[in-house]
């Protein structure tokens, strides 16, 4: 018997793949609208014009004296909200835990509480509060006023963004990528393992590859999609571009999926149930999700976690890709981001090719 063309297999294979997948909602839900609600969620949220107000909470001396007027105003020219309470309301707003930073009057000076749960924030206040003393002293006592150090708000790439959206995006399309890989192949795979849909494909005279290759293309389709619609909703939602080349950004994300890819046919070949195969996933992928910087930088964990991360695949490749989109770079630097990427498609291709089987 002849068959028909393979090509004319792998386009309706291709098209048989994304029917079974829209008549699922909520992989539909997950792959397209939820990106989209993290992206206004998060972006309106923190959504800011310029540098974060930060908060000081003064609690109301006895009597207020000159130096308390001068500190004041020092405090206010140094761009702190200054929240001046009594000391009942003080304590109760400090008790909630709704304070960062709590000024008082102590002796013939002031103290400054910090929250311990909000520290990296307070120890700005903490220091701008400090300058602001400073430049009061001088005032009162007739001397000329410490300078401040001017400062702009930056990406690496010179590109002046202090939208958190900007930043969000690329972290969002690189967590697609993840989420395809892992559990939209690794899962699947595992399950039409399980079922037995992989043995009785093996007495079927359609060919193994038309099957596995028709596979990954609805697969790239979808991560193409996912993000066209990222990229137009920043655009008209929120005023971002990519500042890049279109084609090395476009490269990354070719290039990001294969990788994930490989990871998740790797990561499936581990597995002989679904439930075993979702602790493993599990396993690479919140490690990774947490930690990679998707949502938030991680420039405050310590040095040897960053190192440690920066050694799995989507820490570099968001690096890559926020150097591209956000900066409005090229490659160029990025020589080790590249090397450990090729190296974990290499490896992850290897290890699924001479494991994968198909009972």
């Amino acid at each position: 018997m002849n068959l028909p063309n393979p090509f004319k297999l792998l386009a309706l294979q291709f098209r048989s793949e994304w029917r079974l997948y829209a008549r699922d909602r909520g992989a539909m839900f997950w792959t397209f609208a939820f990106p989209l609600l993290m992206l206004f969620g998060f972006g309106l949220i923190l959504r800011s014009g310029g540098p974060q107000t930060l908060t000081l909470v003064r609690v109301a001396p006895p009597r207020e004296t000159a130096r308390d007027v001068a500190f004041v105003k020092a405090l206010q020219d140094s761009k702190l909200k200054v929240l001046t309470l009594t000391p009942s309301d003080a304590k109760q707003r400090w008790e909630k835990g709704e304070t960062t930073v709590q000024l008082e009057s102590a002796g013939d000076g002031y103290r400054l509480k910090l929250n311990s749960y909000l520290l990296a924030q307070g120890q700005v206040v903490a220091q701008a509060a400090s300058q602001a003393f400073l430049i009061a002293q001088s005032r009162l006592n007739g001397m000329p006023e410490p300078k401040r150090i001017p400062y702009v708000i930056e990406s690496p790439g010179h590109a002046r963004s202090d939208n958190y959206a900007a930043f969000l995006v690329p972290g969002l399309i690189g967590l697609n990528l993840l989420s395809m890989g892992l559990f939209t192949v690794g899962m699947v795979t595992v399950s039409y393992r399980e079922k037995g849909k992989f043995r009785r494909l093996a007495v079927t005279p359609l060919p193994k590859w038309v099957f596995l290759l028709g596979q990954i293309l609805q697969r790239v389709t979808v991560v193409l999609v996912q993000t066209l619609l990222l990229l137009l909703a920043a655009r008209f939602g929120f005023q971002i571009t990519n500042q890049g080349s279109y084609l090395v950004f476009g490269a990354l994300v070719i290039f990001g999926t294969a990788a994930f890819l490989a990871m998740g046919f790797a990561l499936s070949s581990t597995a002989s149930t679904v439930e075993t195969y979702g602790a493993i996933s599990n396993l690479a992928f919140f490690p990774m999700m947490l930690l990679s910087g998707v949502y938030f930088r991680i420039d405050g964990a310590p040095q040897w976690l960053q190192k440690a991360i920066f050694i799995l695949p989507l820490a570099p490749f968001l690096r890559m890709l926020r150097a591209v989109f956000n900066d409005g770079g090229s490659l160029a630097g990025e020589t080790i981001g590249l090397a450990i990427i090729v190296g974990w498609t290499i490896v992850c291709f290897a290890i699924a090719v001479k494991r994968f089987r198909w009972v």
